[in-house]
């Protein structure tokens, strides 16, 4: 069976407890469920399906089984996979403390761009249709990335840092750590 990654929005410590979205995913049917971290990233098994429709379902799972829901963006590990290997960021000119991340669209961004797009420490590398690249240095205003990014893409869709990104494809299957590449 695929392993998946899914990616809630504006998961914290504060408002979900990771053992409670583990539960979640088991209940809805979900195998081999891991949380990474604790803002909302969920490794699982599913029969096939478009993230589309699994983003569909979690969403009513957790609205079912939590009494509440996150947005939420799917995708295959095999895919995460596949662009850490490819690293977007290794041919791109980022400055040396900037943080890389990574925003999930939910929908394919079909607009052109003229990139970099360049603000207050913030650089919009590249886009690749269901993904945005990103650097940022940080800034005393708080993250100001998150900002430019719904500004340009909208809030359907949520950020990850690349080493989130990277421990997410890292998945377990039967006790065995499975590297990323």
């Amino acid at each position: 069976m695929p392993r998946y990654v899914a990616f809630l929005r504006g998961v914290s410590p504060m408002n979900a407890k990771m053992a409670e979205l583990k539960d979640c995913f088991e209940k809805a049917g979900y195998t081999d469920v891991k949380t990474v971290l604790s803002s909302g990233n969920v490794v699982f098994s599913a029969p096939s399906a478009s993230e589309a429709a699994l983003a569909h379902e979690i969403e009513a799972a957790m609205t079912k089984h939590m009494g509440r829901t996150f947005r939420t963006i799917v995708r295959p590990v095999v895919r995460l996979r596949r662009m850490i290997k490819a690293d977007p960021y290794a041919s791109l000119q980022i400055p040396p403390k900037a943080k890389r991340v990574v925003t999930f669209l939910g929908a394919q961004y079909k607009a052109r761009l003229g990139l970099p797009i360049e603000t207050d420490g913030v650089q919009i590398l590249a886009v690749t249709g269901l993904e945005v690249f990103t650097a940022y240095v940080p800034n005393p205003r708080g993250p100001i990335f998150m900002s430019l990014i719904e500004k340009i893409f909208g809030t359907e869709l949520t950020t990850r840092t690349w080493d989130t990104v990277k421990k997410c494809a890292k998945t377990c299957e039967r006790g065995r750590v499975i590297n990323p590449v």
